[in-house]
């Protein structure tokens, strides 16, 4: 195949009236008319590689990551010189979580132009997505010593060391991005994430300047709404708080359009279709690794106590809430139909799924370790693909009273995904949901999970780490019980609070707000009432 320079290529496209229009109206966000300028452009010149590119920049801004990522590599095989479109393939891959990937990428893009900030900021938080953490931070000492003034880059350099348990140099940090830049709303929420930090009353003050700001955007007010909502609660204000918390779940929430529906009905087909005929007939399938232990249930449920106990333990890693089961499941599927999917996997394909599994994960095993966590806390949506591609793993269901644990979750602002957690109905539901997807695993495989009550660890710590680890077919190690004096990262939001001995801060939290919760008492029926019978 002939090979061309992206150079006369790029320095075409900027004497070319339509692909000009096309790079105007996508720097203005104009999608609907770079699209047919640049559709019509291809159409006459396919192995434009500017044109490509733009296109796959015009893909990824719409979700189309995998079209994306298809032009990208196009271009590169027509022009392997071309670094701006090998950058951006980074970045395609990296948001498809695909971290190896990204990183060899990057590799190369530095490699031809090592004094990129840009690529290096990339590649510090993909070194942290595979747990390269030192090195991570030395990229961040680099870039916030050239950049001082960059609050953001401040912000991710705060996250970092905040991940290792660097909390004193994590909050300088994140003190530092507000002196640069006061109305930076996710800065505070950083701050309050910590859990363990106390808002003095000139941060207040300061977060109220800040949220009545000329021009502050949704994501600036609704992160100040949950840390001024923390705020409040620390001296014991719930009625603003939950004012806070409630502005702030508006906001967030009416970006998502989130469908509680949508679950339910996946929930009624998994009941439907992965009954007990269903796995008699598949006996023996999958890939019979027995590494992985999954922690799974609903975030804030206590998932991350129970990883930070198991890796103490001498034989256990943990690594972190890793995107692979539901990225596999998802792929099988194309999308939307992996329950069905699913169901038509062959023994063969359940071999190969389970095998790549173990595979992809193996980049973020830094020790010999016989066992490794997976505490992704979403993957109960997907624990029949998980039994079936893998069927020795071991599974924890972290359960915590719906009350405390859907509160937790309401004054949550989660980076990412946990769409249903911003109304207090929709979560109701959607712990209702995940409750009967588990009750249907206890029938048709008894046994297959394990069910750790959250209160009862906090009560009696020792017996239930004894029936965990028997469940586990482990020894008993004391390092379990002083998991609290383990130095390993820890990404979640409970980062700190593991770092602390066991205790029942986190019980009855729901009670203040009692005369609130009545939309997710609703939703919950029941199950509220009733727990842990329920479990």
């Amino acid at each position: 195949m002939n090979q061309i320079s992206a150079r006369p290529a790029i320095e075409a496209a900027l004497r070319n009236p339509n692909l000009m229009a096309a790079a105007i109206a996508l720097s203005e966000n104009r999608l609907e008319d770079a699209e047919p300028l640049l559709r019509g452009h291809l159409r006459d010149a396919p192995t434009d590689v500017a044109a490509i590119r733009m296109m796959a920049e015009l893909a990824a801004r719409v979700g189309r990551l995998k079209d994306s990522e298809a032009l990208l590599r196009r271009a590169l095989e027509l022009t392997p010189d071309f670094g701006a479109a090998r950058a951006n393939l980074a970045t395609v891959l990296y948001k498809q979580n695909r971290f190896p990937e990204a990183l060899e990428h990057l590799n190369a893009v530095l490699a031809e132009d090592g004094d990129n900030p840009v690529q290096q900021n990339l590649k510090a938080a993909a070194l942290g997505r595979i747990g390269g953490y030192a090195e991570a931070i030395a990229l961040y000492q680099e870039l916030t010593a050239r950049f001082p003034d960059h609050a953001k880059l401040w912000m991710s350099y705060g996250h970092m060391l905040k991940t290792v348990g660097n909390q004193d140099e994590s909050v300088a940090a994140y003190r530092h991005a507000i002196s640069v830049e006061p109305t930076l709303g996710e800065v505070y929420w950083s701050l309050a994430n910590l859990k363990t930090y106390q808002f003095s009353d000139d941060d207040v003050a300061a977060m109220d300047i800040a949220l009545t700001s000329a021009g502050l955007v949704a994501e600036d007010a609704f992160h100040l709404h949950f840390a001024l909502g923390k705020a409040s609660e620390e001296r014991a204000d719930h009625a603003a708080a939950f004012a806070h918390y409630a502005k702030g779940n508006a906001l967030r929430s009416a970006e998502l359009s989130y469908d509680p529906q949508g679950v339910s009905t996946q929930v009624d087909q998994i009941i439907a279709q992965f009954t007990t005929p269903f796995w008699e007939a598949r006996a023996g399938q999958g890939h019979m690794a027995p590494d992985p232990i999954f922690i799974i249930g609903m975030p804030r449920a206590g998932s991350t106590l129970i990883e930070q106990i198991l890796a103490s333990h001498s034989m256990v890693e943990g690594t972190m809430e890793l995107p692979d089961i539901p990225a596999m499941a998802l792929r099988e599927g194309r999308g939307s139909d992996w329950i069905d999917a699913t169901v038509a996997l062959s023994a063969d394909d359940a071999e190969r799924l389970g095998a790549e599994f173990i595979e992809r994960t193996r980049i973020q095993r830094k020790t010999d370790k016989p066992f490794f966590i997976d505490k992704l806390p979403n993957n109960w949506n997907y624990l029949a693909f998980i039994r079936l591609i893998l069927p020795n793993a071991k599974i924890i269901d972290a359960r915590r009273h719906p009350l405390d644990c859907c509160f937790s979750n309401y004054r949550q602002h989660f980076a990412k995904g946990q769409a249903f957690s911003y109304d207090l109905a929709h979560m109701g539901q959607y712990y209702a949901d995940y409750v009967r997807a588990m009750a249907h695993f206890d029938a048709v495989a008894p046994g297959y999970v394990h069910r750790v009550i959250h209160e009862q660890l906090l009560d009696d710590p020792e017996q239930e780490i004894r029936k965990l680890l028997e469940y586990l077919r482990l020894p008993f190690e004391d390092a379990c019980l002083n998991f609290h004096e383990n130095k390993r990262a820890v990404r979640t939001a409970s980062s700190e609070q593991v770092r602390r001995p066991i205790n029942r801060d986190g019980v009855d939290q729901w009670k203040p707000y009692a005369a609130h919760l009545e939309p997710l008492k609703r939703a919950l029926g029941n199950l509220w009432e009733i727990y842990p019978a329920a479990a």
